[in-house]
């Protein structure tokens, strides 16, 4: 299966975009004025975005990247490379590939973290946010619980290096089939054919480490509360936040009062049928909200 040209519509198609030091793969639909960037996060890639590339319409371009270290983006080696100021840096970059001033930003699990701390650091690149699933870093922080500390026992067990990448990828990433099967709430939003890309994305050399040292390189700004919200971490664009609340990852009262932390129109939507991988698992909902919100 060739990753560069298999997709459920033919109008999407596929090209690299050079940001600075590193070249991403991604997806696009449309040429229109408005541009889109879709941000996915982990252990996913583009076509985490295939039921949202094409509803936009004329007006915009939806651009849906290879995160770097992912598919077939460039994969630096240092574990550095992933620190959160050099992924926001991948946004800005692929914003002004496109010759625009601002973007729409959607992203989701890792692509929300991305997403909120480019709309703090730089808000005027920021039309309107979209976050999924992942709240703010000031409210993670601040919501964080036994529970959840429980729930995110997978990132620490990423600090060790090379056992992570073992784990997920024997047998042919049985671990990795296992978890999509195990936790996408409504069972047939991933099918074998969804799941088989996945494994294809991974099956590029490094692509499993690069994935995994996105932890690595972020661990103590997830967990250190002596970095408490500030006025730089305030959202000061329009924002939608989207929650799947069967979501084996993140628990509920993580995302209590994300809305506090937003200087601007604020809405939300959580789904009460749709588990961590919402924008797969209730593509209707997601979409319908993100098109009312976009042309609001």
């Amino acid at each position: 299966m060739n990753t560069n040209t298999y997709t459920l519509d033919a109008s999407i198609r596929f090209d690299y975009a050079q940001v600075g030091a590193v070249r991403l793969h991604y997806a696009q639909h449309g040429t229109g004025e408005r541009l889109v960037i879709l941000l996915h996060g982990f252990p996913e890639c583009w076509y985490s975005w295939r039921h949202q590339l094409g509803i936009f319409g004329d007006g915009f371009t939806v651009v849906a990247p290879d995160l770097r270290g992912y598919n077939l983006s460039d994969k630096p080696k240092e574990v550095a490379a992933y620190k959160i100021d050099n992924l926001i840096d991948d946004v800005t970059g692929l914003v002004h590939y496109f010759n625009r001033d601002k973007a729409i930003i959607v992203g989701h699990d890792w692509g929300a973290a991305i997403a909120w701390a480019l709309a703090a650091k730089y808000p005027a690149y920021v039309e309107k946010l979209v976050a999924m699933q992942v709240p703010p870093l000031g409210v993670w922080r601040k919501n964080m619980s036994f529970e959840q500390a429980l729930k995110s026992w997978y990132m620490l067990f990423f600090q060790l290096p090379r056992v992570p990448e073992w784990w997920l990828g024997r047998s042919d990433f049985a671990q990795l089939e296992r978890m999509y099967k195990r936790t996408a709430w409504r069972r047939d939003a991933i099918s074998e054919r969804d799941i088989e890309f996945y494994k294809n994305a991974f099956r590029h050399e490094g692509a499993m480490t690069c994935a995994i040292n996105y932890y690595r390189a972020n661990l103590k700004s997830l967990f250190n509360q002596n970095g408490g919200e500030t006025n730089q971490s305030r959202i000061r664009v329009p924002t939608l936040f989207i929650y799947g609340e069967r979501d084996f990852a993140i628990a509920p009262e993580t995302v209590r009062d994300v809305g506090s932390v937003i200087d601007a129109p604020y809405k939300e939507l959580r789904i009460a049928t749709a588990g961590h991988w919402v924008q797969q698992e209730a593509a209707r909902e997601v979409n319908e909200a993100m098109l009312s919100f976009v042309n609001s």
